[in-house]
């Protein structure tokens, strides 16, 4: 028993309301259970309760055994003296208020419904199970899990633009700045994101947007910063933009980073870090004011189009600097384009909306649901506990799901834990 299931079953009533008494067998009747508070101190603020035969309106406090209230100092802090209700699960001491006389205690365990003891043993006391409600997830009602998925993408949302508002605040809020970051990280992928991050973080952006108009000058800069222009290596290609990169690294004062930061093990060519560089140097040379267009664009096949760049002749035949291979155009694949989205744009521009009070809500879900349902493993173990994805906007859903409720058994906040408990 946690004493979070208690607030739950005080918020939602889950109990039997007739013949209700406080531990001196006095009749309680709930007008307002009071406003849930998560705050500091109690539990519920502003409840109208009548206990026995008088009216009371104050704060209820909440707690698996009544000595709580002397473990947590209760009694000596003036944030509790308004309280008028104690609920407890065992009453194991007596609790006394500032005129000494006896604070009403409801013990709630003789009055919760046994339905809904069973359902919170079933569903937050299986620790082998991968999520809880796995063996009833399939029954919540469909306009509920609906509703709940809304809420979930946007929640996910707001945790990820928490995160890029500290980027923001770094770069002056500076979005065009820090898109070029999100893209530089998202364009490493999982492996090199990091190493990206910092590739992008190591040069200010002005440099970038000022050298993005030369090509030559731009992939100097990047390739220079990453540390892929120290080696000696024979070719006219590499010689020239390390030439560059030295007249370049002088005039900014520039400190590179290493190449050892970034991995090629076990990726595919496409993927390799020089590939991802040189496709980073089209992007930026070809839109200059690259979050302005961004801002304009609501459509997917928009969004595909403007990712569509093509890398120098010289990383046509290359997969690195070193070595000649086919030829390939090394095109952003719509798929790659779509973890742009999800990943990056979408974060970004909802933070931006957000910043100007017009957010755009019917935008963000419409895109999502244009693009094909990701694909790890946290969504096909939901798939095969039978909740399938149609689209990005039903595995975002779900992942933030699976992360935030999931995993920390946050069931009691989740409207398809609360249907099961309920049934």
């Amino acid at each position: 028993m946690k004493e979070d299931f208690l607030h739950y079953v005080w918020k939602y009533k889950c109990f039997s309301k007739f013949d209700l008494k406080t531990s001196n067998n006095e009749h309680i009747s709930i007008l307002k259970s009071g406003l849930h508070n998560k705050n500091a101190g109690p539990d519920f603020l502003n409840a109208q309760l009548k206990i026995g035969n008088h009216n009371w309106v104050g704060n209820v406090e909440i707690h698996l055994k009544s000595s709580d209230w002397y473990l947590h100092n209760h009694e000596k802090d003036k944030n509790y003296d308004a309280v008028i209700l104690h609920v407890v699960w065992e009453d194991d001491v007596a609790v006394f208020m500032k005129n000494n006389t006896p604070l009403p205690t409801l013990i709630l365990k003789y009055f919760v419904n046994e339905n809904v003891l069973q359902n919170y043993r079933n569903l937050l006391l299986s620790p082998l199970n991968w999520i809880p409600c796995e063996k009833n997830i399939t029954t919540a009602n469909d306009f509920i899990l609906s509703n709940w998925k809304e809420r979930l993408f946007f929640e996910r949302l707001e945790r990820k633009s928490a995160t890029i508002e500290i980027l923001l605040k770094n770069e002056n809020y500076n979005f065009e700045a820090v898109l070029f970051q999100l893209l530089a990280k998202n364009f490493g992928l999982k492996i090199n994101g990091d190493a990206f991050l910092r590739l992008a973080q190591s040069v200010d952006f002005l440099i970038v947007k000022k050298l993005g108009f030369d090509t030559h000058q731009l992939a100097s800069l990047l390739f220079g910063q990453a540390g892929f222009l120290e080696d000696k290596i024979e070719d006219e290609y590499h010689q020239q933009l390390k030439n560059e990169y030295e007249y370049l690294k002088h005039k900014y004062q520039l400190k590179n980073i290493s190449k050892n930061e970034f991995s090629f093990f076990r990726m595919r060519p496409n993927n390799f870090p020089t590939i991802r560089i040189a496709q980073l140097v089209a992007l930026f040379h070809k839109h200059q004011n690259l979050f302005s267009k961004v801002l304009e664009i609501n459509k997917l096949k928009d969004f595909y189009e403007l990712f569509s760049v093509e890398v120098d002749s010289f990383w046509k035949t290359h997969y690195t600097f070193e070595k000649i291979s086919k030829s390939s155009p090394k095109k952003l694949t719509n798929s790659f384009i779509d973890l742009l989205i999800i990943n990056t744009i979408i974060p970004l521009k909802f933070l931006y909306q957000k910043s100007r009070g017009e957010v755009n809500e019917n935008f963000f879900i419409d895109v999502l649901n244009m693009i094909k349902p990701e694909k790890n493993n946290i969504i096909s173990k939901f798939e095969n506990l039978g909740i399938s994805s149609k689209n990005a906007f039903d595995t975002q859903a779900l992942l933030e799901l699976k992360n935030s409720y999931c995993t920390p058994k946050k069931c009691l906040s989740c409207a398809i834990g609360i249907q099961i408990l309920n049934k």
